[in-house]
């Protein structure tokens, strides 16, 4: 997530400039044949800016959806967030000898707190990794130049940011080591860590330790994490689909194809001054265009280890000192910082 007020020309120019070097070149090329009069046919701008409408809609559609898939990420973490909370408070305040036959020390009491305090905590990182596994239509799974930027992006501006915070995360901190053993193997470790959660709150309403309205109040806090955890998953594993993901790119390379055939001619009517003009007038255009489609290109998959993601392991940083704290804990991890201006 990009924390900075605004974002600087120097990183829009790093992201975007690209673009603009290879559509200088290219209107410069066909400004130059209009010049030397090798062409003399133009489109008239009539139908050229019906099309530009028509593209800025599309692609304004594409962003509004994309953005729609970011917030509701955001939304689901949130949830997970309050709901961790709550879970600490359930823990801290039902594990008592309130309902048990024989009185449990207090130091026992703790521990069954702490294993289940942390292994929600492992969930939390466990589920964090799952979703940043790269699928198959994510910018950094693609070949040639995109797949190259997007990982060199990754590196700069993403997950590479927070390399050095992983270890904190490992799920061997959290979990006992027979758990961890079996739990690391499952085909999806998150569900499986819920689902030891669910087995020993039933020991411990067989041991009495709590009574049959706490272990139910209990599990249905399990249930809602497996909900979110589930909304997490549609969002990863179902794409912006690719009929409006893709099609906004053909329709903006159309618009740009045609532009300089109607906007050169039009401009080179003003003069010398004209003519010189319209080589970065269209160029801008186009670029700008472009830009627009890019907005929401690396906005429709918000667990893809980039700058424009949901800040996960802050928010599992944060859930983390919130609840080793309700276990009296006072060697807590620091927050997770923002560096380069993104908060991972």
């Amino acid at each position: 997530m990009i924390v900075t007020k605004s974002i600087s020309f120097k990183r829009l120019m790093k992201t975007t400039g690209h673009h603009f070097l290879w559509l200088l070149p290219l209107m410069g090329s066909i400004a130059a044949l209009y010049h030397f009069d090798i062409i003399t046919f133009k489109i008239p701008w009539v139908p050229v800016s019906v099309i530009g409408t028509a593209v800025a809609f599309y692609v304004g559609f594409k962003n509004n959806q994309s953005y729609d898939r970011l917030w509701e990420a955001r939304k689901i973490w949130g949830g997970i967030v309050n709901d961790s909370r709550a879970w600490g408070m359930m823990v801290d305040g039902f594990i008592t000898n309130q309902f048990t036959n024989k009185v449990i020390s207090e130091d026992e009491l703790k521990k069954i707190k702490k294993r289940l305090v942390y292994r929600h905590i492992a969930w939390l990182y466990a589920h964090r990794s799952q979703l940043l596994v790269p699928t198959s239509w994510e910018h950094s799974s693609q070949s040639g130049h995109i797949g190259k930027s997007a990982q060199k992006n990754q590196e700069k501006f993403g997950v590479g940011l927070i390399d050095d915070e992983e270890t904190r995360s490992s799920l061997d901190t959290f979990l006992l080591p027979d758990e961890h053993e079996r739990l690391v193997n499952a085909a999806n470790t998150a569900t499986q860590i819920i689902n030891e959660q669910s087995r020993d709150l039933t020991q411990l309403r067989k041991d009495y330790i709590i009574d049959d309205f706490r272990h139910m109040e209990m599990e249905s806090v399990l249930r809602t994490f497996y909900e979110l955890q589930g909304k997490n998953e549609r969002i990863k594993k179902f794409p912006l689909p690719r009929q409006y993901a893709n099609m906004s790119r053909y329709f903006v390379g159309i618009f740009i194809a045609f532009l300089p055939f109607s906007m050169v001619p039009e401009m080179m009517h003003v003069g010398q001054l004209g003519f010189w003009l319209s080589v970065p007038v269209v160029a801008l255009i186009g670029w700008i265009y472009v830009t627009m489609e890019l907005v929401g290109d690396y906005s429709e998959n918000p667990f893809s280890s980039m700058a424009n993601d949901i800040p996960m392991l802050s928010l599992c940083r944060v859930i983390e000192i919130d609840l080793r704290e309700m276990l009296g804990e006072t060697d807590l991890p620091p927050a997770i910082e923002a560096k380069k201006g993104v908060l991972m």
